[in-house]
């Protein structure tokens, strides 16, 4: 049996004692031998499995499991007493980017460290529990009005956006938050899940670093979102997926010499649906990959064909996403497009933003030499509107700046934007840079970056994004007028 016995130094410790008969030759009992084993350390081990089978191990928060027996015993005292429950589905914004970026042992450090945030700055929480790698929830019992949870989420996103040390780098991460009530949305715990993670899934679309309380109508949204997304993988297998060209004009000689390859969506029934209705969605679910190998497969195909027409020989620019460089295999892929299509490497142009060139900085410069050795261009887009300085811009073996077009709007009126264009233009050609103005849709604008020596512009005062057949019209007019 166990028994408690005392050490040396009093402390108390488990003991298990087996008894044994010995008996003589005549069947006498002679002797009785006892065993003795210290149990401290099966002991020990029995009660890590118990915390761990309740509580995560790297947060020391309640898990999953005590979390849902926590939130149980809670709906029941709401049926009972009448009162009101807020749930809480708190999501890292971009954890997964900062995890490939930086590794599992920062990214675990952050997590311990948010962890420690949360517990902060929601006292007054029933339950909180880590869901995932990223996810969190937290139950309020009791929560008192709508206005005071506004505040409890404000005041939970203000802590955590908070900038922090981790592992040498000062990183600085926000959350979505998805808020769900009971028994005002759900009388149910499944319904009361799935609405606050519904709610944090809408906060994460329009940006992040915000909380969305459930509504009826976000839950129409989510339903016409996912219905979207189901036609959006239909629609890459089935072709729907066209390629449109707006033309790049040279300030030097006005003729078209380049094109930014722009994917659109011919819907069968909805017809052509805006690229700002499903590019978020495709980067949201990874469907992007897919959509970027098309539209280079597509835009190289299609320059090679204006090559070998004798037409002209138009550069052609693909924007590439986060998700392609994070893939690991881009080069490669531009390496096999450019061997199957036959396209000089020159005519490939491919652009990343400003904001994203700034997400793996290590990384994205690796891999642009990589592309550079194939003789492919490069370009910054929509540079000035992020927060790189011109340190950054010397380590990136860049040929191109493309400047926003959020400062082209109001060249013509002078002002800050004007002295951002002159110097944007100033500093890149100082760097052996071309630049390329977006967004330009009046003469002003035109005759502004003229007179700043700027290399290219591209706008509807030159031509809206068209299918290839129309871009293959604007090159003929050309040629007429030569």
């Amino acid at each position: 049996g166990e028994l408690i016995e005392t050490r040396k130094n009093g402390e108390l410790y488990p003991q298990w004692l087996r008894l044994d008969v010995v008996r003589d030759s005549r069947g006498a009992i002679s002797h009785i031998v006892g065993f003795f084993a210290d149990l401290s350390a099966r002991r020990e081990a029995e009660e890590r499995l118990r915390y761990l089978s309740h509580y995560d191990e790297l947060t020391g928060l309640a898990n999953r499991t005590l979390f849902r027996k926590r939130l149980h015993e809670a709906a029941r005292r709401v049926r009972q007493s009448g009162q009101s429950l807020a749930l809480l589905h708190i999501d890292l914004d971009r954890f997964k980017l900062l995890n490939d970026s930086l590794g599992h042992e920062v990214a675990d450090q952050l997590l311990r460290q948010m962890s420690r945030r949360l517990t902060q700055a929601i006292p007054e929480a029933d339950t909180l529990a880590r869901l995932s790698s990223d996810e969190f929830a937290v139950v309020l019992d009791n929560y008192g009005s709508l206005s005071s949870l506004a505040r409890i989420a404000s005041r939970l996103l203000a802590k955590l956006r908070t900038p922090m040390e981790v592992g040498g780098h000062e990183l600085v991460i926000s959350a979505s938050l998805g808020i769900s009530l009971m028994p005002d949305n759900a009388r149910e715990i499944s319904a009361l899940i799935s609405q606050a993670n519904m709610a944090m899934q809408h906060a994460k679309h329009l940006g992040g670093n915000t909380f969305q309380f459930f509504t009826d109508n976000l839950q129409a949204c989510t339903l016409e979102r996912l219905q979207l997304e189901n036609q959006l993988r239909k629609a890459i297998g089935e072709g729907q997926l066209e390629v449109y060209y707006q033309p790049k004009l040279s300030l030097a000689d006005d003729s078209i010499n380049a094109a930014e390859a722009l994917v659109r969506w011919q819907h069968p029934q909805l017809g052509l649906v805006p690229p700002a209705d499903f590019i978020g969605l495709a980067e949201e679910t990874g469907l992007i990959g897919a959509i970027g190998e098309f539209v280079l497969r597509e835009a190289c195909r299609q320059a090679q064909v204006w090559h070998r027409s004798g037409q002209a020989d138009i550069r052609v620019s693909v924007n590439l996403s986060v998700h392609q460089l994070r893939q690991g295999n881009l080069t490669s892929l531009v390496r096999q497009v450019l061997d199957e299509t036959e396209l000089p490497p020159r005519l490939l142009e491919l652009e990343l933003t400003e904001s994203q060139l700034l997400d793996n900085v290590e990384n994205v410069i690796a891999t642009f030499h990589q592309l550079r050795m194939l003789g492919v261009k490069l370009s910054i887009d929509d540079f000035g509107t992020g927060y790189s300085s011109l340190s950054y811009l010397k380590r990136f073996p860049v040929d191109y700046v493309k400047i926003d077009q959020t400062f082209v709007r109001d060249l013509a009126a002078g002002g800050e934007d004007a002295a951002i264009t002159r110097a944007i233009i100033a500093m890149a050609h100082g760097l052996e840079l071309k630049v390329v103005a977006e967004g330009v849709e009046t003469q002003a604008q035109m005759d502004f970056l003229k007179l700043q020596r700027c290399d290219e512009i591209q706008g509807y005062l030159i031509s809206p994004p068209v299918p290839a057949e129309q871009f293959a019209e604007l090159l003929r007019a050309q040629a007429e007028m030569c």
